[in-house]
């Protein structure tokens, strides 16, 4: 599978391997943990996510901009890894959130997501660029979206076991503790040491103590207070996890970092080839604006297919069946989903692409970018009609009775994540090689920040689903998603001749 590959891009991939177990951590958990701590409601929750999310790929601009400056890539990326780690260690440490300090301990909270996401983006754009950098020799510059592909595909493999390495922590902690897993239970808590829960709810809430806790529950207040605690302590042990996955990354890029290019050697710049080449300022230009103007479109895509980890994951907690096939799950077991249909859907899309490829029709990569926006906006339509013929009532009504009345199979989500998935394959690797190969080799580093940027800003519009999945019918939210979907794949299609051009 790697033969006709750099011998760096297997070391590049596993070094990602640790990052992306720490991501998909943060992705499966995050919301929930900050609603089960701090009592966060889902635009509140909402925001720090999106604005972590942006944040993580904002910051690539950054990591861009000082490596292409040094020239040091590889220092670079090892401050970043050093620094995701100890922002791992700054969440796992166990805390109990009370009314007096519970604004000090999500202050904390934030300052070590920001500590990942400065990290974060030292590492990823600049492990992108080097793997780019592998492809400007013309012994594989014809392999360079297969080689991507695979990159992506194998950073996966880390991410397939994250959520349910952090599930099973944090229900090895309940079971400890004498409690079993409620999704619905820490909202409802809350609800009742504040006093805010209707007859309904409250009764609810009563039937699911003693069903967790294996007994009559005389005391509800005890009982809420030790429930959340020993939630939120679970889900801080399994950020302890990744911390982990960070080490095992550390020590795998320490002892490959001689097999990745330094742009700052002329030797490697003229093996390259092509990196060695000078370009004209209008060739410069047209370049750039065409990958500005790439960026500027994938936003919507972002906007939409980043909602894994927000709106599809409340909609797993509060109107999804948490039992498939007669075995009970939890809600944050959906996002092993992506990653596990990234490694097994690769192979295929790589055949479909090296079969076009034999018969001289396969499409230009903004083509396959655009193809997969069509496919993304193909699977909220699954999520728009499943809610809508399911007739799910409104976020107020759960609200009001502590649970849904209505909760719909898991096959639904199980099926969007599929098509979701084959949407980020046409998508998210081909992108990253569409800049690897049209970026001028002087701004390769900021240019793979641009493109994670375009992602931060779609990331940072995440906010506006929490806002309408609380507000609007929930089939309607997911209809937004299809037209932001349907806006990026019809402006790629006008756009497409002209980026053709560009990337020859």
């Amino acid at each position: 599978m790697f033969n006709k590959h750099p011998k760096g891009l297997v070391a590049a991939s596993l070094a990602n391997l640790g990052e992306r177990f720490g991501f998909y951590t943060m992705m499966a958990i995050l919301v929930l943990f900050l609603q089960a701590k701090f009592a966060l409601s889902p635009k509140e929750a909402g925001l720090i996510y999106s604005t972590f999310y942006f944040s993580i790929y904002i910051l690539a601009l950054v990591g861009g901009v000082i490596a292409d400056k040094t020239r040091n890539y590889k220092g670079t990326i090892l401050t970043g890894i050093v620094l995701m780690a100890v922002g791992y260690v700054l969440l796992a440490i166990p805390s109990e959130a009370t009314e007096a300090n519970k604004t000090m301990l999500l202050t904390m909270t934030c300052v070590a997501l920001f500590v990942i996401a400065f990290g974060n983006g030292l590492f990823k754009g600049n492990l992108q660029a080097l793997v780019g950098q592998m492809y400007d020799n013309p012994k594989y510059a014809s392999m360079r979206d297969s080689g991507f592909s695979l990159f992506y595909m194998f950073i996966n493999i880390g991410a397939i076991f994250a959520p349910p390495a952090a599930v099973g922590v944090r229900n090895w902690w309940l079971i400890h503790n004498g409690f079993a897993y409620n999704a619905d239970l820490p909202e409802l808590c809350h609800g009742h040491l504040a006093g805010t829960l209707q007859p309904q709810a409250a009764e609810n809430f009563r039937a699911l103590a003693a069903e967790v806790s294996g007994q009559a529950v005389t005391d509800l207040d005890a009982f809420a207070h030790a429930y959340l605690n020993v939630f939120s302590t679970g889900f801080h042990y399994a950020f302890a996890v990744a911390i982990a996955a960070m080490l095992l990354s550390l020590a795998i890029y320490v002892i490959n970092k001689r097999r990745f290019p330094d742009p700052a050697s002329k030797e490697t710049a003229a093996k390259g080839g092509a990196a060695a080449v000078e370009m004209s300022p209008q060739e410069v230009r047209q370049r750039i604006m065409a990958l500005f103007a790439v960026f500027g479109v994938v936003i919507f895509f972002w906007f939409s297919f980043h909602q894994n980890g927000l709106t599809l994951t409340l909609f797993a907690k509060e109107y999804t069946d948490l039992n498939l096939f007669g075995m009970p799950i939890t809600a944050e077991l959906f996002q092993s989903l992506n990653p596990f249909f990234v490694v097994f859907l690769t192979p295929l899309v790589m055949a479909v692409f090296a079969r076009q490829r034999a018969r001289g029709k396969e499409p230009s990569t903004p083509k396959k970018i655009a193809i997969g926006m069509g496919i993304a906006a193909t699977g909220f339509v699954i999520m728009a009609l499943g809610s809508y013929s399911a007739n799910l009532p409104l976020h107020a009504d759960i609200i009001a009775a502590g649970v849904s009345p209505v909760k719909v199979t898991p096959l639904l989500l199980m099926a969007t994540y599929l098509v979701l998935t084959i949407a980020e394959l046409y998508i998210s690797p081909l992108g990253i090689s569409f800049v690897s190969k049209v970026a001028p080799p002087k701004y390769q580093g900021i240019m793979q920040g641009g493109w994670l940027g375009a992602t931060a800003v779609g990331n940072q519009l995440l906010f506006i689903g929490a806002v309408l999945y609380e507000s609007i019918p929930i089939w309607m939210t997911w209809t937004v998603f299809v037209v932001a979907c349907c806006i990026s794949m019809f402006t790629m299609l006008f756009m497409l001749k002209w980026l053709e051009r560009v990337a020859k």
